[in-house]
């Protein structure tokens, strides 16, 4: 699998939704001893956990409460063949593929109980600040 610095090494990557990044950054690198790998103003960031796990933070909409956004981040070798083979075994593809600027090209489908599951693929190695994110001095 390439190496992506915007990336953990991680395969499964929990994604979780809080009304204020900033703030759940704070109680969770405080309560839980998380460590800030990078974030991209209040919009997203992604804390380590230990030496070989790591979550993302993501901004959910205003009022929907911490739940919305949640969803499951899986890194996978090639994402298309991934995606064609889901979609032949009937997967509800609520975004199809595509790059993305912090090197990573992902597609977006929902399991049969309405789960969104995220599959991502590196393609490309680059650092949070190329895209806009920040790391921690």
């Amino acid at each position: 699998m390439l190496s992506n610095r915007s990336m953990p090494h991680d395969v499964l990557i929990p994604v979780l939704g809080y009304p204020s990044v900033g703030e759940a950054i704070h109680w969770l690198t405080g309560a839980f001893e998380f460590v800030e790998r990078w974030r991209a103003g209040e919009h997203r960031a992604q804390l380590a956990v230990g030496p070989a796990a790591a979550i993302a933070i993501v901004r959910s909409p205003a009022g929907g409460g911490a739940r919305i956004g949640d969803h499951v981040m899986v890194r996978v070798e090639e994402v298309d063949a991934h995606h064609a083979a889901a979609r032949r075994f009937g997967a509800q593809i609520i975004a199809s593929p595509s790059d993305y600027p912090y090197g990573e090209r992902q597609y977006t489908a929902l399991d049969h109980s309405g789960r969104a599951w995220v599959f991502t693929q590196s393609i490309a190695d680059v650092a949070p600040e190329d895209w806009g994110g920040a790391t921690p001095a």
